[in-house]
């Protein structure tokens, strides 16, 4: 395939000791962060001034998920700290074209995350106004699930709208991405991939990351 992201969870990380957590992944293309609010999702995990410090000590770009309540207000700070793409979800944002381009013009790529349940095709239309979409194939919230393979016709249906519109937007899954199902996630179009306990669950992370790459190295 002409262009595979490996972009490891720092969800799944030891965060006790970030920095060290973040050397182990030095060849990954970017570091996913997950920011939870404990009200978007039944979950809390950290918040901007962790962020902007992981920005200031990372080898790698962060890409930044929200998973929060109100990104309209808060998603700009996260560009604002220097962080390579802020994703924000579809079934939060009040305006999301404005923040798009809010997020664009602070240098950041801008990123659109929709839930598993949620259809893709009200949303195709904003392709043109963002740099990402990405398509969660688990609920949002936790580490650990299972994929769920009644996603994958919605990432083909993606998928073909991006190559329709000149294929300039990346195509992001996260949730459940194995050396097995990254294949599948592959193969329906997708092209970045946030993997969790398959990267920071493996002895070396580093090997990890390239049998990730491997495995998708033959989808065209």
């Amino acid at each position: 395939m002409s262009r595979c992201c490996i972009n490891p969870s720092i969800l799944s990380a030891d965060f006790a000791n970030l920095q060290t957590e973040l050397a182990k992944i030095a060849t990954a293309d970017a570091a996913h962060v997950d920011v939870m609010d404990n009200h978007f999702v039944p979950n809390l995990t950290l918040g901007l001034p962790v962020v902007e410090r992981l920005q200031q000590i990372s080898p790698v770009p962060l890409d930044v998920h929200l998973m929060i309540q109100d990104p309209d207000r808060w998603a700009p700070g996260f560009a604002e700290a220097g962080c390579d793409s802020v994703t924000f979800h579809a079934e939060a944002a009040t305006a999301p074209v404005r923040l798009a381009r809010e997020l664009r013009a602070r240098n950041a790529k801008a990123g659109l995350a929709v839930r598993p349940a949620t259809p893709i095709e009200p949303y195709l239309d904003l392709l043109p106004e963002i740099d990402m979409l990405l398509v969660m194939t688990v609920e949002p919230g936790f580490g650990g699930q299972k994929f769920l393979d009644v996603t994958l016709p919605k990432i083909r249906r993606a998928a073909e709208a991006i190559r329709a519109g000149g294929g300039q937007v990346a195509l992001q899954v996260d949730g459940g991405i194995t050396e097995e199902t990254i294949v599948r996630a592959a193969e329906a179009g997708a092209d970045v991939f946030v993997v969790g306990s398959a990267v920071y669950g493996k002895e070396d992370p580093a090997a990890a990351i390239e049998g990730l790459r491997a495995a998708v190295a033959h989808v065209s």
